[in-house]
């Protein structure tokens, strides 16, 4: 019995691209707890393997910003973008935390630059009339909330001085934008609206502490957090 559920998993991990994604989420934040070579391997042969089962979904013509391409997308295709663009992203940071030389940090700096390029389009058709609502839209608006706002407030810790070199090059970093857009994908019910709370987490009670650039936002955590524990009674949070 167990052989045939273990089979059936694989089967759809191999087939299905948020099956893929997810169980490549999962092994990445295993490897970022860990810092195993193992484990930052295994995540990154998976994530990998995701990215090629996205890549199966994907639309054929590039550019979301032509007309004839936008228009004529399926839902499959438009979320098939998304988790592209998510795998994309999730492989450089095991780029970054892999290997520190300068060939990794050019490998993983294309990619990032790859992943923002499709979430900077993936939002702005979203908005535009050529966008059809299909029955998982919430899923689809939740990846881009999650990506925008991720690459939004992470740009923002830049020292200016960077960050408008960033700029330049096409990258924006709005810090309220992204905590709007990462708090709009916590507080929503969708599949990416875990890994917005984690980020918001993060941010709140580590990263501004450790930037200097506030004490910690305890009361704003709690009262993210508020809505989860609700949901997951018996999952354990102290952030005293």
């Amino acid at each position: 019995m167990s052989n045939g559920k273990d089979a059936n998993a694989a089967e759809k991990v191999n087939e299905s691209m948020y099956h893929a994604l997810i169980y490549a989420t999962v092994l990445e934040m295993q490897a970022m707890m860990t810092f195993q070579p193992e484990d930052i391997s295994n995540a990154g042969n998976t994530m990998k393997n995701a990215q090629e089962v996205c890549q199966r979904f994907r639309r054929k013509s590039p550019g979301l910003s032509n007309k004839s391409v936008g228009g004529s997308l399926t839902e499959v295709q438009l979320h098939a973008e998304v988790c592209y663009a998510e795998c994309q992203l999730q492989r450089a940071a095991l780029t970054f935390l892999q290997d520190e030389n300068m060939v990794s940090f050019i490998k993983g700096g294309i990619k990032v630059r790859n992943s923002y390029l499709i979430y900077k389009e993936l939002h702005s058709f979203i908005k535009s009339h050529s966008c059809l609502k299909g029955p998982s839209h919430v899923h689809l608006e939740g990846g881009i909330s999650f990506g925008i706002g991720a690459f939004n407030l992470t740009l923002s810790l830049f020292p200016p001085r960077i960050l408008k070199v960033l700029e330049f090059a096409g990258f924006s970093g709005d810090k309220e934008y992204g905590l709007s857009l990462l708090h709009d994908g916590a507080t929503g019910i969708n599949l990416r609206s875990m890994l917005c709370a984690l980020l918001l987490l993060c941010y709140y009670t580590f990263l501004t502490f450790i930037l200097g650039t506030g004490e910690g936002e305890v009361t704003e955590a709690e009262s993210l957090l508020k809505p989860f524990l609700l949901r997951y009674p018996r999952v354990s949070f102290n952030l005293d």
